[in-house]
């Protein structure tokens, strides 16, 4: 019985890109091209349904780029695909590999150097994979938060957040009068956010200071963080002290 073809998605906003991604792919006659996509919302829908082996995935793109659409993609136990990376600029090499891809093709590439990715990712598909690749190292702190459900995916400008409270191995993002889960611990998303911005004010909440309003004694004398809208959110005796060094009280 002979295998089934290796399916490939490929993502470039540049549709010459896509096209010589494709052209490459050509000569191996056991490799199907599953979709290509030009941004990152694309990427995140195909990956979930055509569920590739391969993804060729360009760095810089509109919406999302590579690393946040590489932070979406979920896959059931046989794992993620295997990434390469395709992108024209080198400075994105060492996040690339921290998050555990297979290879970083730098345009312009030739069909000898694609070549030698592709059986990388072959290797890769071929061998024991870990469960998930490790965080991919940031470079300051996050400027947006992505949120995925089901095939849709939004972005949420940090600015935008009004606070964000811990679940059991989630957090939710309130911002917009909206509320946003994402599976990431609140521990993880606060060594992320702007600390001039975000703070702990109670071991299950961070609070977007430009919301607050005021702090005041709760029913039970324990102190209480008002925000602009009205929201109450309770304040831990640390997350007081926190406050009254930021605030300068």
């Amino acid at each position: 019985m002979a295998s089934r073809p290796l399916g490939v998605v490929i993502v470039d906003d540049e549709e010459l890109a896509r096209e010589l991604v494709r052209e490459f792919l050509v000569s191996h006659g056991d490799v199907a091209v599953l979709a290509t996509c030009a941004d990152g919302f694309e990427a995140v829908k195909a990956v979930a349904e055509k569920k590739p082996d391969v993804l060729f995935l360009d760095v810089q793109m509109p919406g999302l780029d590579g690393f946040e659409v590489l932070e979406l993609v979920e896959r059931d136990a046989e794992g993620r695909p295997a990434v390469v990376f395709v992108t024209a600029y080198d400075q994105y090499a060492l996040r690339a590999f921290d998050a555990n891809a297979v290879d970083y093709l730098l345009k312009p590439f030739d069909r000898t150097r694609f070549d030698m990715a592709l059986e990388r990712a072959r290797s890769r598909i071929g061998a024991a994979r870990p469960a998930a690749p490790a965080a991919p190292l940031r470079e300051g702190p996050l400027r947006r938060v992505v949120v995925k459900s089901g095939t849709t995916v939004t972005v949420l400008p940090v600015e935008t957040i009004d606070f964000v409270k811990a679940g059991d191995d989630y957090v939710l993002l309130h911002a917009g009068g909206k509320d946003h889960l994402k599976q990431q611990t609140l521990a993880s998303l606060e060594d992320a956010l702007p600390k001039e911005r975000f703070v702990r004010i109670h071991r299950s909440y961070l609070l977007n200071l430009d919301r607050l309003k005021k702090v005041e004694p709760g029913e039970t004398g324990a102190p209480t963080a008002v925000l602009a809208d009205g929201t109450r959110l309770p304040v831990s005796r640390a997350g007081a002290q926190r406050l009254n060094e930021i605030l300068g009280r």
